[in-house]
């Protein structure tokens, strides 16, 4: 017996390495910035002025620790020479006094720096993770084109993740340095004029020119890197996801060469950031070692014209290697900033498409879901894209079972996502007990027409928890009352946990039937006056799928009404209607068949 061809997404020469790599890298294409709206930087700085006070605290603190530690390598020094030449002990308690003071400090302001910092970051990650989403929500159900799961499974949330970099590491090492780099040099000058120069002369292009050749040098990989981490997620992904498929078609090879090959561009772009990273390092390190060298210079020229004490030589020296403490993360902080101002860019991108679907400034007050009509309703993806659907008519109610036949392409999900607001009609209208549902807030239309998707989602968590979903306050013997009417209780009371079994991620514990039946119970639980079914038994058994279409609708009578949109016809006398949408061309509208 012959293995039946793979899926196009799986056949072997889809999954060479160097076909995946060639010219592009999911989910990724460079993002074009000309198709974003407005500036990213400044909608993200603009997010974060609730909280500019707590970065604002941390700069200061961090200043303070990072001053306090400047000042203790002068005053070491200090006391180091003047130690030397054995004084009297009383003569050096106030040095002393000051070492042991200056150590306190830069520990308790580290520390605090430390505590507000991150206190900041986190309260305006979690702020921005609830901004994004909200952005991104709207735009899922009517699908985004391009993005693959591992794009918004991993890169969705790197990107955001990646937006808070611009505040602590990209905005606050800066204020740090130049507060600190100059009260550094302005106390250099007042001991030595000419050593207060050259630290200024030092810190110049370690704080300015390093920066900026880091950031021109990695800027043409920062995109790469992030298409590349991209590609191996969304690859690693499809991988876990498709493992069963991958290995009835064994292409397991293949999809294994294709993460192999997303690596290695990953590891070369790593490798090239390592070695910029470590250039920018060696030359801060030059920069500091030529910059004391001078320091030390101007300073023994002073000591031997009896313009400086020669006791100060050593606080000069150590004051400008610690001055250089608050320019050596400047290069880290640029690139920070190119991480962050790439993710705003992508993210920005992703959710600027306008939504499909949006209240009304004033909606109507929630329906009671008597009547769900549509009326003459077109559809179309694109303004010279052909109608998925072109004259629609169909008029549901409560305990009326209406069967939507039609095959691949017919526009049957499209039906179903403009009667729950996933997008609305070009023409015609989808009404509401007598009201368009455009008038309508979504979540109220959504909580009288209920969606189950053909790709019933489970969470990784006990049933309970997943049926409770629709309805948070829900007592138990509610709980019970959903699974029995979907023909699901009996079964789950045999388990030894009950409620409290744990289906396992996506649902992989329990079967392709257990998991339709678990989600259309949660439907039940909403309470709402119609379900629109789309595909309920797109993968289960024939056995299977005929007998939770028997279940669904012969209960339906006296409940909600239902839609149910599947390939094959119900069986007889389980239905009140068929409605076959059948386009006779490619470029004909789709027609309908009503049969009782």
């Amino acid at each position: 017996m012959t293995k039946p061809p793979p899926p196009e997404r799986l056949r072997p020469e889809r999954l060479r390495p160097e076909r995946a790599m060639r010219g592009r890298l999911r989910p990724g294409r460079p993002l074009p910035e000309r198709r974003l709206p407005g500036r990213p930087l400044a909608a993200l700085l603009a997010a974060a002025r609730p909280s500019a006070h707590r970065f604002a605290a941390a700069a200061l603190c961090g200043a303070l620790a990072l001053g306090a530690g400047v000042a203790l390598m002068g005053t070491s020094g200090y006391l180091i020479s003047r130690a030397a030449l054995r004084p009297e002990l009383v003569t050096l308690a106030m040095v002393i006094t000051a070492v042991r003071a200056l150590s306190l400090a830069r520990a308790v302001f580290r520390y605090a720096e430390r505590l507000v910092a991150h206190d900041a970051s986190l309260r305006l990650l979690a702020a921005l993770r609830v901004r994004w989403f909200r952005r991104l929500e709207p735009l899922v159900p009517a699908g985004l084109p391009g993005a693959r799961s591992g794009d918004l499974l991993t890169g969705f949330v790197a990107d955001v993740d990646a937006t808070q970099h611009l505040y602590l590491r990209g905005l606050v090492p800066p204020l740090i340095a130049l507060t600190v780099g100059a009260g550094s040099a302005a106390a250099l000058a007042g001991l030595l004029p000419i050593a207060g120069l050259w630290l200024a002369l030092g810190l110049l292009p370690a704080a300015l020119l390093i920066p900026a050749v880091t950031v021109a040098l990695t800027r043409a990989t920062a995109r790469r890197r992030a298409d590349a981490r991209g590609t191996l997620d969304a690859e690693t992904v499809e991988l876990v996801h498709a493992a069963p498929d991958l290995v009835a078609f064994d292409v397991v090879d293949g999809q294994l060469a294709r993460i192999a090959a997303a690596d290695t561009v990953l590891e070369r772009v790593a490798r090239r950031d390592a070695r910029v990273a470590a250039s920018g390092t060696a030359a801060t390190v030059l920069l500091t070692s030529a910059t004391i060298l001078a320091v030390l210079v101007a300073g023994l020229s002073a000591v031997q014209q009896g313009a400086l004490p020669g006791v100060l030589l050593a606080a000069l020296a150590l004051v400008t290697m610690a001055a250089f403490d608050a320019v050596r993360p400047l290069p880290d902080a640029a690139r920070d900033l190119l991480t962050a101002h790439g993710a705003a860019v992508r993210l920005a991108v992703l959710t600027a498409p306008t939504p499909p679907a949006a209240d009304p400034p004033s909606p109507l007050p929630a329906p009671r879901g008597d009547l769900l009509r549509v009326q003459d309703v077109h559809v179309r993806y694109g303004p010279d894209s052909p109608w998925v659907l072109a004259g629609v008519d169909l008029d549901l109610r409560p305990g009326r079972r209406i069967a939507l036949l039609g095959p691949s392409g017919s526009g049957k999900t499209t039906l179903a996502h403009l009667l729950v607001r996933f997008r609305d009609p070009d023409h015609g209208r989808v009404t509401l007990d007598g009201h368009d549902l455009r008038d309508y807030a979504q979540d109220d239309v959504r909580r009288v027409v209920v969606l189950v998707d053909q790709d019933a989602h489970l969470f990784t968590t006990t049933i309970r928890a997943n049926v409770q979903l629709a309805r948070p306050d829900a007592s138990e013997p509610d709980i019970v009352a959903a699974l029995r009417r979907a023909r699901v209780w009996d079964w789950i009371a045999s388990l030894p946990e009950g409620l409290d079994t744990e289906v396992g991620e996506h649902g992989v514990r329990v079967s392709g039937g257990q998991r339709q039946r678990i989600a259309l119970a949660r439907a039940f639980l909403t309470g709402a006056r119609i379900l629109v079914l789309d595909e309920p038994t797109a993968h289960l058994d024939p056995g299977t799928a005929h007998e939770l279409v028997t279940d669904i609708l012969n209960d339906a009578a006296s409940g909600p009404g239902i839609l149910l949109i599947t390939h094959t016809p119900p069986p007889p006398g389980t239905v009140d209607e068929i409605v076959n949408l059948t386009p006779d061309t490619a470029d004909a509208p789709p027609y309908r068949d009503r049969r009782g």
